[in-house]
């Protein structure tokens, strides 16, 4: 039974970067829950485990539960947060870059609306009436529509 002891402190990292593959498979298979920060904590302490084995199973319990709290940590504070600060009024106004740009009106405005050409693609445009190939002056964004009018020559 000793020899079996002395052999798994030997080889304990095997145990650790197994576990760690293991943890990095769950995170493809369950993602969002961390186990990407520990799976990469495991593979740390295999490191450890196999540059220093003199540190024991005990010494090798105690890096991996440091190791895995500032990955964690490093994690989230710069992955998760970040994405997390997004606002719900801050998604999908790319449309806000054209206030205050003219463009060609390709489907004339009648009754209120009518599209603008906008680079490679065409936009709702809300105005007044304007004929097609007019130019037209982007002055807000309602969503996906350019709120437009006659553009100054």
């Amino acid at each position: 039974m000793e020899e079996t002891g002395i052999w798994m402190v030997e080889n304990a990292h095997w145990l650790w970067w197994s576990v760690g593959v293991l943890l990095l498979a769950g995170e493809m298979l369950i993602p969002g829950v961390y186990l990407l920060w520990i799976g990469l904590a495991s593979i740390a302490t295999g490191v450890f485990a196999w540059l220093l084995p003199e540190l024991g199973f005990e010494g090798h319990g105690l890096l991996f539960a440091v190791l895995s709290a500032v990955s964690i940590y490093t994690g989230n504070r710069f992955f998760y947060r970040r994405a997390a600060t997004i606002s719900d009024a801050e998604v999908n106004t790319s449309g806000k870059r054209f206030v205050g740009k003219n463009f060609v009106v390709v489907e004339q405005i009648k009754n209120g609306q009518g599209h603008v050409q906008v680079g490679d693609s065409r936009w709702l445009a809300n105005g007044p009436d304007l004929p097609k190939g007019a130019m037209a002056h982007v002055t807000a964004v309602e969503g996906t529509i350019l709120v437009v009018e006659a553009a100054e020559d």
